[in-house]
C-alpha cells in the first residue's frame, strides 16, 4: 500500500508550503515506524574476596561453623587479599565485596579497600559501631547481616538507624538465605543461625528504603559449583528494585547467561570457586571481563 506522504499530491501540497519533500518524507516515515525497543539492563558479573583467618578462600558455604572442624575449603590463595582487589581495579570491576569469615580478618579487609579505595564492599561484623570506621578506611559501602538480627529477631530500628548513620546509599544489606520448604530465610552468622525473615517482596521492599543493594548468598549452593538456584534467581528479578547480586553455584559462562535471562537483567553473579583465580576450571576472568565490557554497550 502507497504511503501516505509518497502520493504526489501530499508532495505537492508539501512543495507550496515551501517545505522540503524529502525531510518531510522522512519525518513522517520515522513517525510511523515501529518503535524501537528501549535498550535493556543485561546481568553482569561482581568480584568477590572471601577472608578466613587472614587469607582469601574459596569454602563450601554450609560447612562455615564457629569450631571449624566441619569445614571445606575448594582453595586457598597465595596471593594477598590487595592482589585481588588491584586485579579488580585494574580491569574496572566494580561492585565487588570483602566478605570477612569470622574473627582476625579485618587487617585483610583494610589491605583490600585500600588497594582500591571506593572500588569495593565490606561486610562481616558490620554493626552500628564500626560501619563508619570501614567507610573511612576506603570501602565504597559497607555490607550488614547479622546486626539487624539481634536473638535472630530483625530489628527494623537497628536498620534506620544505621542507614541514617551512614547513608543509604553507602548501606548494602546482606538477606543470604537457605531453603526451607518452599521458602527462603536469611540466615546469619557464617549461614548457621537461621533468622524469622523469609525473603519476599515484601520483606526486600521493606528492606530497600534503608539501603542502595542487596547481596544474596544461597548458602545451601555455595562452593558447591553445582548450579544456581533458579528458583531464587527468577524470584529475585521479579521482586527487587535496587541492584541485587546474587552468589552460590555458579559454574560456568552460561550461568551468568541464565542469570540474566532468569533475572530479566535485573540481578548480577558472583563467581568463586569455579573461577580460573581461584583455582578453579569453569570460567575464566577473561571470559568475564570480555561479558562485562558487551554489557555495557
Amino acid at each position: 500500500m502507497e504511503k501516505c506522504y509518497e502520493r504526489p499530491s501530499f508532495k505537492a501540497a508539501v512543495a507550496k508550503e515551501g517545505g522540503d519533500e524529502g525531510q518531510s518524507g522522512d519525518w513522517l516515515s520515522s513517525f510511523f515506524a515501529p518503535p524501537s525497543k528501549p535498550k535493556t539492563r543485561k546481568s553482569v558479573f561482581r568480584p568477590c574476596i572471601d577472608l578466613h583467618e587472614g587469607v582469601v578462600k574459596q569454602i563450601v558455604g554450609g560447612t562455615l561453623t564457629d569450631t571449624d572442624s566441619t569445614l571445606k575449603t575448594n582453595f586457598i590463595a597465595t596471593h594477598s587479599p590487595a592482589h585481588f582487589a588491584s586485579l579488580y581495579r585494574q580491569h574496572n570491576l566494580t561492585g565487588g565485596h570483602v566478605i570477612k569469615l569470622g574473627p582476625r580478618n579485618d587487617d585483610a579487609a583494610t589491605s583490600a579497600v585500600q588497594a582500591w579505595p571506593q572500588g569495593l564492599h565490606v561486610g562481616g561484623g558490620i554493626n552500628g559501631d564500626n560501619a563508619s570506621e570501614w567507610l573511612e578506611k576506603g570501602a565504597e559501602k559497607v555490607i550488614v547481616t547479622s546486626y539487624l538480627f539481634p536473638s535472630c529477631k530483625f530489628d527494623l530500628t537497628r536498620l534506620k538507624e544505621l542507614s541514617s548513620k551512614v547513608g543509604k546509599q553507602k548501606l548494602v544489606v546482606d538477606v543470604s538465605c537457605r531453603k526451607r520448604g518452599d521458602k527462603w530465610i536469611v540466615a546469619m552468622n557464617r549461614w548457621q543461625d537461621m533468622t524469622d525473615m523469609e525473603v519476599n517482596k515484601e520483606t526486600l521492599d521493606q528492606l530497600a528504603e534503608h539501603c542502595s543493594e542487596f547481596l544474596i548468598h544461597a548458602a545451601d549452593v555455595e562452593g558447591l559449583c553445582q548450579g544456581i538456584d533458579q528458583e531464587l534467581v527468577k524470584k529475585l528479578g521479579e521482586w527487587v528494585t535496587i541492584p541485587t547480586t546474587y552468589a552460590g553455584g555458579a559454574r560456568h559462562l552460561g550461568d551468568l547467561e541464565l542469570v540474566d535471562k532468569l533475572s530479566g537483567g535485573k540481578v548480577d553473579l558472583t563467581f568463586g570457586s569455579a573461577l580460573d583465580i581461584f583455582g578453579g576450571k569453569g570460567v575464566t576472568m577473561e571470559e568475564l571481563i570480555s561479558w562485562n565490557d558487551g554489557a555495557k554497550q
